[in-house]
């Protein structure tokens, strides 16, 4: 069997087996369970010698995990953590060569194709999607959704893999989705360490699982520890299970069917697992399995010791019922495999393990060892005098393990030696390593969205159409009509949050449309920010188009960990292995008080790379972005003015096509003295300080982004500063927030800063939350009276004569 074999575990069905059959099931099954003790044991000296950077293994998991894997089906999907690797060799989800693969961040998908280099071992992803970002046929395959490693955040992201599964089997109008679904007949596996189960996020996707009825498979593995911290300052009663009896359905009351066993006990496992998944697969109700009595035998990661926190009773305790020494003791007893047998089993699986690692370990540097001979030869021909060249050549060619970090660096070190000795030699080497760039950018820093045959940057632009007739409506009413079209055209498109459902969310977008498309599209959900992000992740990952509302923009907070960790993250950390086009639907700007009238841009900007961020102006606005949305496959966050609902707007003839492009600027108003850049609700303030501005003399041109992320494709910024030669940002963020990436993106990424001929300015609000109140709101957020005096003193400044002082 060569290394990249797929040994996988099958299911035990004692009723149609021969024992012969079944020797043969458990002696495969205990090959897998000592294999995967060896990759964890090699790993870890891999990382100890300095191959690796760091590691973390599934040591004294590996019976449950094979247990787990045996009621893995076809179909099924796993949101787990970075103890699963015994599951995921025995699903055949990874095999050990990709295992150290990851473990020595190979950059290529053909190697390690859970994350091609890109993230530590152990964090497991299957590919769902072809190169060009079309789906694959999810039902044939074993699906593992790619994991962060934040020990709970895969919880939210589970709880939407398993109602999507409710929604394929209770909405017949989905049937057509063949390659997401057989009659919802999937089970959504979750794992997570005892320790994690502390977290607020695992307890808020236990109650929404058990409120939306959903085959959900919660396993616990429970070694008592988390790190150095034991179960009793951890968990009330130092048992999670028991806390969670209230969650038991019975004949009265929906709930979970809770289940409890040893992590050492092979038949106990295999039997529990089969009892829970058969439930849960069948009837559509949460399963928790809490493993107890797991070890974890070299401790929590590479960076430490468990000898310092364990004492020696504990450390005896854990080597007597080691998973995978009581599975041994019991097929001897069981005349399932002879002593002799047994010991040939396991040097074969020693000898298998460590071929897979140098195979592993020789294709990462193969990869690199190329490019270092063609740098060695490259610097060599330079001509340097002080031998410098040599030596350099001498320091790489002596690194028989240099990274591509070494090889580049030589060859930058060697440019810059040579800064004032142009020859042909040096352009070569310039040359290539400007290719290296290309290389190295693909291979590092590509894939931040999908970019496939559906990215929102290929959908049509279909402009919005009037008639004489189009009839001026509440801004409301755009944003409803337009989810109604897209709901009657699109089965796939779900939506659900706070309020949502029944009264038609709190500004009615969606008024009257729960009654038209029913609970299983638009839907009510609790009050759990980060469940309804998750929800909306899983759904999409399986095919879906979720609309998931976080009821106003400040309380993205709430859920800002799971739009960060895993949403924004999840084409990049899988090199487009994987998509979730999810919409985030919000609110924010100006209202009143503390907690209803956020701008927090800067936050966004810096946590969500990896969305498209879109900030409408106006509810038409808003609708034309859904509408592009609708139509492509990457991940949005769309901010609608809060005092925008209720005014008066156009109906469009056309309010369910139109689209509005992303990342393409409009001029809202020309002007040749001074550009203001800003976006959203500030947007109708500016245009009102205009008015006033030209009663003064001043001409400002307006460009209103429409996105953020991205931003003005088309630098219309740019050509405006080659007009006005003036800038003046504005928004609602703190002072530093939203500005500075607004000027950066203009004056740095455009070059603008050569256009200026005065100081450019931000305007932005206080550095405080609003205040309750108008007037909280006139003395903290830019208003117009702000903006004309910033206008104004920027035209004094250029030309006080003119403009004279006005206090």
């Amino acid at each position: 069997m060569t290394p990249n074999t797929k040994l996988t575990t099958n299911p035990i069905d004692a009723s149609e087996l021969s024992f012969e059959d079944f020797k043969t099931i458990v002696i495969n099954d205990y090959k897998i369970a000592f294999e995967s003790r060896q990759a964890s044991l090699l790993g870890r000296r891999e990382v100890l010698t300095g191959k690796a950077k760091f590691g973390i293994f599934g040591d004294g998991k590996e019976l449950a995990q094979i247990a787990m894997a045996k009621a893995f089906k076809n179909g099924d999907w796993r949101s787990g953590y970075y103890r699963d690797q015994t599951f995921a060799f025995a699903t055949g989800i990874c095999t050990i060569k990709e295992f150290f693969a990851q473990l020595y961040a190979h950059p290529s998908v053909e190697a390690e194709p859970a994350s091609a280099g890109r993230q530590m071992n152990c964090h497991f992803a299957t590919r769902s999607i072809n190169e060009d970002g079309s789906w694959k046929d999810l039902t044939v395959m074993k699906n593992s959704s790619a994991d962060i490693a934040p020990t709970g955040g895969q919880m939210p992201r589970l709880l939407g893999l398993a109602y999507a599964s409710k929604l394929y089997r209770q909405n017949p109008e989905l049937s057509y989705l063949k390659n997401f679904s057989v009659n919802g007949n999937e089970v959504a596996f979750g794992t997570i360490g005892n320790a994690s189960t502390s977290e607020g996020v695992f307890f808020e996707a236990i109650n929404a699982a058990g409120v939306l009825q959903v085959p959900m498979a919660m396993s616990i593995w429970d070694d008592g520890y988390g790190i150095s911290v034991p179960a009793s300052y951890q968990t009330t009663k130092e048992d999670i299970s028991e806390i969670l009896k209230g969650f038991q359905r019975d004949e009265h009351t929906a709930g979970y069917e809770i289940f409890k066993v040893r992590g050492w006990d092979y038949p106990a496992l295999c039997e529990t697992y089969q009892k829970a998944i058969d439930i849960c697969r069948a009837e559509h109700v949460p399963v928790l399995i809490h493993v107890t009595e797991v070890t974890q035998p070299q401790g929590h990661s590479t960076s430490g010791s468990h000898e310092r926190y364990k004492d020696e009773k504990r450390l005896d305790w854990e080597k007597e019922f080691d998973c995978n020494v009581q599975m041994r003791r019991w097929m001897l007893e069981s005349a399932i495999i002879s002593e002799e047998d047994l010991a040939d089993l396991e040097n074969e699986a020693k000898k298998l393990v460590r071929e897979a690692q140098r195979e592993a370990w020789n294709e990462f540097l193969g990869s690199v060892s190329g490019e270092k001979e063609k740098a060695m030869t490259l610097i060599s021909a330079l001509e340097y005098g002080d031998g410098m060249m040599d030596k350099l050549v001498g320091q790489l060619g002596a690194a028989p393990d240099a990274l591509r970090k070494e090889v580049i660096s030589s060859v930058r070190k060697a440019l810059r030696l040579t800064l004032n000795k142009a020859s042909a030699e040096r352009t070569t080497l310039l040359n290539w390593y400007n290719e290296q760039i290309g290389h190295n950018e693909e291979r590092y820093n590509s894939k931040l969205f999908t970019e496939g045959i559906e990215s929102p940057l290929l959908v049509n632009h279909v402009p919005a159409e009037y008639a004489e007739q189009s009839r001026m409506v509440d801004g409301r009413e755009i944003l409803n009509k337009c989810f109604d079209s897209n709901f009657s055209r699109d089965q796939r498109l779900i939506a659900f949050g706070e309020d949502l459902g029944l009264i038609g969310d709190v500004n009615q977008g969606f008024a009257g449309l729960q009654s038209k498309y029913g609970e299983l599209r638009i839907t009510d959900t609790g009050i759990r920010e980060m469940t309804i992000v998750g929800q909306g992740i899983g759904l999409a990952l399986r095919g879906l188009r979720p609309i998931a509302e976080i009821q106003y923009v400040d309380y993205l907070l709430f859920a800002l960990n799971i739009l960060s960790d895993d949403l924004a993250s999840l084409s990049y950390r899988t090199k487009a292995g994987q998509k979730a086009p999810v919409i985030i639907r919000t609110r924010g700007h100006r209202l009143e008080g503390v907690w209803h009238s956020g701008s927090p841009i800067s936050m966004i900007l810096g946590s969500l790379r990896g969305l498209h961020i879109c900030v409408p102006r106006n509810m038409t606005q808003a609708a034309g972005m859904y509408n592009t949305l609708f139509r492509s496959d990457e991940p949005a966050l769309v901010i609608e003015c809060l005092n925008g609902y209720r005014l008066k707007e156009k109906l469009p003839e056309n309010v369910g096509e139109f689209t509005v492009p992303l990342g393409q600027a409009e001029i809202i108003k020309e002007g040749t003295d001074l550009t203001i850049v800003s976006y959203g609700s500030t947007l109708r303030i500016i245009e009102e300080a205009a008015e006033e501005l030209e009663q003064m003399g001043i001409s400002v041109e307006i460009i209103d982004p429409q996105t953020l992320l991205p931003f003005d494709t088309n630098k219309i910024c740019a050509a405006s500063l080659q007009k006005t030669n003036k800038l003046l940002v504005i928004d609602e963020d703190v002072p530093g927030g939203g500005t500075a990436y607004l000027a950066q993106q203009i004056l740095e990424v455009q070059g603008g800063y050569y256009l200026l001929d005065a100081q450019p300015k931000t305007l932005s609000a206080k550095a405080h939350r609003t205040p309750y109140g108008s007037d909280g709101d006139y003395f903290t957020k830019p208003s117009v009276d702000d903006v004309i005096e910033a206008v104004y003193q920027m035209m004094h400044d250029h030309n006080a004569s003119k403009f004279p002082s006005i206090y």
